[in-house]
């Protein structure tokens, strides 16, 4: 008889933490955001307010945040007494696809993070040719723009490929180009081809050539 009054004490006091109102969501909060506003973040899963933190619907928070396309991931985490945050990771984006309309800013996946009539400052053109964003030319551009030290990211003016072994990239202000070939080593590439940057980037027009495993040279003229 002691044990089970026992075992029914502890259930009724489960049973009381899970369902009390006390430990219900009373607040949202959002961290992590830029481009997307947080405010409509915690707007959109703002519907289980009231709800007991331990009956939370996760399934439908994130059928909620699908919808904001800039979302790469999130992770959840429950702050007692009653406060649910997101900590958001947000899209980065890695270049610039031109279009009928004007520019589209894209992340390695391929997704449009904002459009503008005008190109936008301080991201490589990504010429995509006959290619498209689901072909090998984007993901052999993309992998290699992610490999770029900042230093020199900040030098591409435009990058092409058509495949996954004939990618080149043009330097802003200076004439020269760079022959990078596959993009497989590219970060032992993008290494290679900043040390040949930091000696020839004021020799005026030229091609680097990091296209050979182990070999790296600048042609000038």
């Amino acid at each position: 008889m002691i044990a089970g009054g026992l075992l029914l004490a502890v259930i009724a006091l489960v049973g009381l933490a899970v369902f009390s109102p006390l430990l219900a969501l009373r607040t949202v909060t959002v961290d992590g955001t830029s481009r997307l506003d947080s405010t409509q973040l915690q707007k959109a899963v703002d519907d289980q307010l009231g709800t007991p933190l331990a009956l939370l619907d996760y399934g439908r928070i994130t059928r909620d945040l699908a919808q904001f396309t800039l979302i790469r991931s999130y992770v959840t985490e429950i702050v007692p007494p009653g406060t649910l945050v997101i900590h958001v990771v947000e899209r980065t984006p890695v270049g610039t696809l031109q279009t009928a309309n004007g520019f589209d800013l894209v992340d390695p996946a391929g997704v449009v993070i904002a459009t503008s009539k005008t190109r936008p400052a301080g991201y490589p053109l990504i010429q995509l040719g006959q290619g498209s964003i689901t072909g090998p030319g984007f993901a052999s551009m993309t992998e290699v723009l992610r490999a770029l030290p900042s230093s020199v990211l900040a030098k591409v003016d435009t990058i092409t490929a058509q495949t996954h072994d004939d990618v080149t990239l043009t330097l802003t202000g200076s004439n020269q180009r760079v022959v990078w070939g596959s993009s497989d080593s590219s970060d032992a590439k993008a290494q290679i081809l900043a040390d040949l940057i930091a000696l020839h980037g004021a020799d005026g027009p030229g091609e680097y050539d990091v296209s050979a495993p182990g070999t790296a040279v600048f042609h000038q003229g």
